[in-house]
């Protein structure tokens, strides 16, 4: 069992008046637990919460806007919503969304990244524990997502990899710099030998995986990387590709806000993963767990 404090003692500990430590409990901005009417501290999570910066030298929070930046999921998405966790969401891309909680922009990041080599197992934790000024990130898993090319319904271009799609000419979407689907499309267009410049690019970029499913079905282009889950959604063939991780990555101190305990809770619940199952493409097995903390 971990150390626990009573108010006097955690008031003491963090060299904050009752009052302030009070004030803080009220806003839901240290961790803490009621038990039989009384609050209690987990001293070794108000040591991660110290030491993550988020009592500032005058004691006061430095609390991140209730934002989850990064990239685009129709799960996530759903999940937000249903989880009333309060999160807005900003989909701009998942190295986007890594610089945003690097300054404090957002609360919460969800990321997909890939690495040329092909060794995306470990390529979100690994930019996570590189990344400058996330030395007290947290990251957890949200689900494993199917990805591949989207093509109108019954392929009628025949397309079945980068190497087709480069020689028919086909209109293929990209993404913005840095955005996970594009890092993607960089990694298997390496493998292939094959460059960005022999691809028949549609421009601008498409910002989310359904905008691209909407050009597609609407005939402005002819194929584009993302889930099978938007895939089915729109009613297009799906040409599978790899399974990655989506993971979300947030501050240690940012992990017992009200927000996102709300969404992890509700991560793991029935609800969650029978929409999983209805939109495929996902597994949802560990959903919750925590694959790093810096």
């Amino acid at each position: 069992m971990p150390e626990l404090l009573t108010t006097d003692e955690a008031a003491d500990y963090l060299r904050l008046s009752e009052r302030k430590l009070y004030e803080l409990v009220a806003n839901r901005e240290v961790p803490c637990s009621k038990v039989t009417g009384r609050w209690l501290f987990p001293r070794t999570a108000l040591d991660r919460w110290v030491s993550a910066g988020l009592i500032a030298p005058a004691g006061l929070a430095q609390v991140a806007s209730p934002i989850l930046g990064g990239s685009h999921d129709p799960l996530l998405e759903w999940g937000l919503r249903e989880s009333n966790s309060g999160l807005a969401s900003l989909a701009e891309g998942s190295e986007e969304g890594l610089r945003r909680l690097t300054r404090g922009e957002v609360m919460i990041a969800a990321i997909h990244l890939h690495r040329l080599d092909g060794d995306d197992e470990r390529a979100n934790v690994e930019a996570v524990a590189d990344a400058p000024g996330l030395h007290d990130a947290v990251v957890l898993g949200f689900a494993r997502r199917e990805q591949g090319i989207l093509v109108a319904s019954g392929n009628p271009m025949g397309l079945r990899d980068m190497t087709s799609i480069a020689t028919s000419q086909a209109r293929m979407a990209q993404r913005p710099p840095g955005a996970g689907a594009q890092l993607l499309l960089l990694a298997l267009l390496a493998r292939a030998g094959i460059t960005l410049e022999d691809l028949k690019l549609a421009r601008p970029a498409f910002p989310t995986g359904p905008d691209i499913a909407q050009a597609i079905r609407a005939g402005r282009i002819d194929c584009g990387i993302a889930t099978r889950s938007v895939a089915k959604a729109a009613g297009l063939d799906f040409l599978p590709l790899v399974w990655e991780r989506f993971d979300l990555v947030m501050r240690q101190r940012d992990y017992f806000m009200k927000g996102p305990q709300a969404l992890f809770e509700f991560m793991r619940g029935p609800s969650f993963r029978d929409r999983a199952g209805e939109l495929g493409g996902y597994d949802v097995s560990e959903a919750g767990a925590v694959r790093l903390v810096n």
